[in-house]
């Protein structure tokens, strides 16, 4: 009888990840206005169905880190929907007052989706890929 090892557990910093994705990803359900406010005019949905949507996949990617054999897709997925939401925040930038946001949070946003990304990045590797 063959013992398959025990699977990795996540790190502090892939646990606090996915901590902040689920808790946005909550946040689009208990306050979707704010997120609604920031959906671009161009984007093919309500703006309901982008907040929910993006919500949904921010809570499913957050909790799919947990467990090594969800952390790749869930590392695919989430990058897939930074690069999406990313627009919204170029929108925010353009006209911070009519998202109720001040100018240096909504210019703040922007740097921070490489930074996500990155940790997304790493905390998606597949088990055996450098140090956790």
């Amino acid at each position: 009888m063959t013992v398959s090892p025990v699977p990795p557990r996540p790190s502090v910093g892939t646990l606090l990840l996915s901590a902040l994705f689920v808790t946005a990803g909550t946040l689009h359900f208990v306050t979707p206005g704010f997120f609604d406010r920031i959906v671009p005019p161009w984007v093919p949905l309500t703006a309901r169905q982008a907040t929910l949507i993006s919500g949904a996949a921010e809570l499913l990617g957050g909790l799919g880190l947990l467990h090594p054999h969800t952390r790749l897709a869930a590392r695919w997925g989430l990058l897939a929907l930074l690069v999406a939401v990313f627009p919204a925040n170029v929108w925010m930038v353009q006209d911070p007052g009519r998202f109720r946001v001040s100018s240096w949070v909504a210019w703040g946003r922007l740097p921070l989706q490489p930074l996500l990304m990155w940790a997304v990045w790493r905390a998606g590797r597949p088990r055996g890929h450098g140090p956790r």
